[in-house]
């Protein structure tokens, strides 16, 4: 997903809510990057994102099927959503992970309503520490 011009990578198991997620963030104005397999290479001090040819413009909405969408061409990845781990703290710590040598931003899944709202303002703007 990429608003801005700055790229989030959802990971996960299956059936953690990534696709859900990303459709949620799409119906907020985000763009589509890729849905299940995400390019990913190293740009000098960035990680690129972009969508493999096969599924570029597609995703997945359980339920209802493929989806059309227009799809972002290459963008900087920003931010790391991890579906795998739920986050307790109310104001968690910040977090990192090296991604092909780079250090990125961690965020956990959050149970909250307005989690898609907060990745939203998170890619635009950033987290205030």
């Amino acid at each position: 997903m990429a608003v801005a011009g700055r790229a989030a990578l959802i990971r996960g198991a299956a059936g953690r809510g990534k696709s859900g997620l990303a459709l949620q963030l799409i119906a907020l104005g985000a763009d589509l990057v890729a849905d299940d397999r995400t390019r990913l290479w190293r740009r000098g001090e960035e990680v690129m994102t972009d969508a493999p040819p096969a599924i570029r413009g597609r995703i997945e909405a359980r339920g209802v099927g493929l989806m059309r969408c227009p799809a972002s061409g290459p963008v900087p990845l920003r931010l790391i959503i991890d579906m795998d781990h739920d986050e307790p703290a109310r104001l968690p710590p910040m977090r990192e992970e090296a991604l092909l040598g780079v250090m990125l931003p961690v965020t956990r899944k959050a149970a909250q309503a307005h989690f898609p709202a907060a990745i939203m303002l998170y890619l635009r703007y950033g987290r205030s520490d």
